[in-house]
């Protein structure tokens, strides 16, 4: 796998990604530069000190966005999934409208995380989410993190006196 020919202002501009301040940058010109002499990928990442595959997609890049391809992209994923649609967000709800207790937690009031492990025990999420993700599902249900705090309860007479006080 070799680079296409490279065109003279190609060529002027690789050399110029090797004075680039950015690291990404001038590891992509020194890649596309000694494909273009005719080294191999993996002689390539030898000298280099990368890996065989890095090579290679750079090649690819450079094949699919030209030039462009020496500037760093979003890393961020283009499509996520939602793990919780709008089924389980519900059940979430019903969920937090219960007591940590009765799931065999030692604590009555809830945390988001606390809210990430039993749905995760429960089966609401195939893995342990994050708390953001669950925060996020509140959020699209409409109620916001402290609100759903509100809906705890506990089987202490004083519990609304305390609660008062401690929140105001």
């Amino acid at each position: 796998m070799y680079v296409r020919t490279l065109t003279p202002e190609e060529r002027r501009q690789l050399t110029a990604s090797l004075r680039s301040a950015s690291a990404f940058t001038l590891r992509r010109g020194q890649i596309l530069l000694a494909s273009a002499r005719g080294q191999r990928p993996a002689q390539i990442a030898h000298h280099l000190g990368c890996a065989p595959q890095s090579v290679r997609n750079t090649i690819r890049a450079f094949h699919a966005q030209g030039l462009a391809c020496l500037q760093p992209q979003s890393r961020r994923p283009k499509h996520t999934r939602l793990v919780l649609d709008a089924s389980k967000q519900e059940q979430l709800r019903v969920l937090l409208h219960e007591s940590p207790r009765t799931f065999g937690k030692p604590r009555s009031t809830w945390t988001l995380q606390l809210a990430a492990e039993v749905c995760w025990e429960r089966g609401l999420t195939p893995y342990q989410v994050s708390i953001e993700n669950i925060r996020q599902a509140l959020k699209r249900l409409g109620v916001g993190w402290r609100r759903a705090k509100r809906w705890i309860t506990s089987p202490d007479p004083q519990y609304a006196r305390k609660k008062s006080d401690a929140t105001g």
